[in-house]
């Protein structure tokens, strides 16, 4: 079961490049991020005709999550449980062939000294208590999205450049190690130690071409998903793209 996570950046734009690289790697499950467009307007039936069936959280302009799944998808959650007042489309959860899979579009947190900071802590101390929930469970469960949180300074290309962003602060990568803690693995680490492996260049300032980049697109399984963890690769063909997103695919294999 092929299982992938694609910040779009913006679903319209980047539909020919879903299209073209749901044809080319056939994933079995996609976790989209930042579609940012309302559910009316998801293009449901050109990824029906890619052989994918749709869940969609959507927002206009900003934010936006789905699952695309050639399976049938069942089972499905809009929102983070924790906090009814929050409105931002950011977090949708459904099951698939058994396997409890999400996708996450974590705040970014910045700048750290705006109220957007607490909010993202907030929103990471939610997503920690719901993630040992699904634990109890004892089923597959792989939470994946772009997670706007470098993990460790070997995900960055320049980490004393990054030192005070929110993606790399402290209280933030506690918050991520709260989650591996409680029994998830990070499905790239657990197979790959190499450094200078990025998942996101900035537009800005000629990054992808300098591989300037940052490991911020996530996969974590349960204990009873990463005992069936087959494989799990960047796919950064899609960023050299022309109108590309700044994001890449990541996905993982797990057994049948």
């Amino acid at each position: 079961m092929k299982i992938a996570t694609w910040n779009v950046n913006s679903i319209k734009v980047r539909l020919p490049h879903l299209l073209e690289w749901l044809a080319k790697a056939a994933p079995d499950v996609v976790l989209l991020q930042e579609i940012k467009m309302i559910e009316e307007n998801f293009p449901e039936l050109e990824i029906g005709d890619a052989g994918y069936n749709c869940a969609v959280l959507g927002q206009k302009s900003y934010n936006g999550v789905a699952i695309l799944s050639k399976r049938p998808i069942e089972d499905i959650t809009r929102g983070l449980p924790g906090d009814e007042s929050d409105e931002q489309a950011r977090y949708i959860e459904a099951v698939i062939s058994g396997v409890r899979v999400a996708s996450i579009y974590l705040p970014n947190g910045n700048p750290v000294e705006s109220e957007k900071f607490p909010y993202k802590l907030a929103w990471m101390a939610r997503l920690a208590a719901h993630a040992v929930t699904l634990l109890a469970n004892e089923d597959a469960v792989v939470l994946a999205g772009d997670y706007n949180i470098i993990p460790a300074d070997d995900d960055v290309y320049d980490p004393e450049g990054w030192r005070d962003d929110a993606l790399c602060q402290p209280e933030a990568r506690a918050h991520f190690r709260t989650i591996l803690n409680s029994g998830y693995t990070e499905a790239f680490r657990a197979l790959h130690s190499e450094t200078g492996l990025y998942s996101f260049w900035d537009y800005q300032k000629g990054r992808w071409q300098r591989d300037e980049g940052l490991r911020i697109d996530h996969l974590l399984l349960s204990p009873e998903a990463a005992d069936r963890l087959e494989a799990c690769e960047i796919d950064s063909g899609p960023r050299a793209k022309p109108k590309a997103s700044d994001h890449t695919p990541v996905w993982c294999t797990l057994s049948e």
